[in-house]
């Protein structure tokens, strides 16, 4: 067998070609589900599942992974999997996470390591589960919970959510003459799961599909909680081409509007560097129907807020501090006061 070649740093070159040789060919997420053409979620639960492996056990909540692959009699999962209710999915995948730990500890279960995960849609997360989430995180479950980012409540109709940009049209929040549209800015979950001092939370997107699985799988080795947000491309919801799923997830990135990054035990690094002058969002929201109807004078203000919070983002990546560092000699709960 031939072996990739490593230049003077000792980096593998053609990395990329090699990479997807390393990927569990079991599929555990299963073809044959019902999602739209194009989905984006489907594909990034798919990835999802092949980083966690088998000793997993999932809570998924109510939205559009549990209706496309869960009809009664079938079912695409090949893991041990949970439908719950829209705002639950994170209080019993703590459920499950203190089940298992009483039943190795009882000697009911081999003594061996089975990751809980929740998991839901943005809607499911960030507005009606957030309580439960909340809750999670706080009461430090080790327990990891994926968020799937679509941007709306896609399955119900393509319904506004806390998640949902600036200026988008949806069926509740629908552009017009009097409307932009969404009149909120989409809520930043993951500085919000920061703020629990977690120790790991990530953003990703199906578009960098061995960034979110490396994001995984050191999520899955974490004691503790954590979190990943993962940017879902929907081509019904945001009213695109099937086919420009993944140009769309990495357009998200290379505008800054949804950059890469991790924030373990309190540090910022990013994941996926980008050049200094971002490309204008503009490449991103023209190809997309639900913001044709924005004019230059909103796309303007749209890109002077997403290069504040990406400066932003970047301060904090040049000067945070892991809670852990020696240095600093401040215990995890204090670490809310700093700035």
């Amino acid at each position: 067998m031939n072996m990739p070649e490593k230049n003077p740093q000792g980096n593998i070159e053609n990395f990329d070609l090699y990479a997807p040789k390393l990927v569990d060919k079991e599929e555990y997420f299963s073809y044959g589900h019902r999602a739209c053409q194009g989905c984006g979620e489907a594909l990034a639960v798919r990835l999802m599942c092949k980083a966690l492996g088998k000793d997993t056990v999932i809570a998924s909540a109510t939205g559009c992974m549990e209706v496309v692959s869960s009809l009664y009699p079938t079912t695409a999962w090949k893991l041990p999997w949970i439908h719950v209710a829209f705002p639950n999915s994170a209080a019993v995948g703590s459920g499950v996470e203190a089940g298992l730990k009483v039943l190795r500890r009882k000697g009911k279960i081999a003594d061996r390591p089975v990751k809980a995960v929740a998991m839901g849609g943005d809607g499911g997360t960030l507005d009606i589960g957030f309580q439960a989430l909340s809750g999670a995180m706080e009461r430090g479950h080790d327990l990891l919970y994926v968020c799937f980012d679509n941007e709306g409540y896609m399955n119900t109709g393509i319904q506004r959510s806390s998640a949902t940009p600036f200026g988008a049209s949806t069926t509740t929040a629908p552009a017009g003459k009097a409307s932009i549209g969404n009149k909120t800015w989409k809520k930043n979950a993951p500085e919000i799961m920061v703020a629990h001092n977690v120790p790991y939370v990530a953003t990703a997107c199906h578009s960098y599909p061995l960034d979110f699985m490396n994001k995984v799988k050191k999520a899955k080795k974490m004691k503790g909680p954590a979190y990943i947000q993962c940017l879902s491309v929907c081509p019904t919801g945001w009213r695109i081409n099937s086919e420009a799923s993944i140009k769309m997830g990495r357009l998200a990135v290379e505008t800054g509007i949804f950059p890469l990054y991790e924030v373990e035990n309190g540090k910022y690094r990013m994941t996926m560097e980008l050049p200094e002058k971002l490309r204008p969002v503009e490449d991103y929201m023209k190809l997309q129907g639900r913001f044709r109807h924005l004019r230059p004078d909103q796309i303007k203000l749209i890109q002077d807020r997403v290069n504040l919070e990406f400066r932003l983002l970047m301060n904090k990546v040049e000067h945070s501090l892991s809670w852990l560092d020696k240095d600093r000699k401040i215990s995890r709960g204090q670490t809310s006061s700093i700035g």
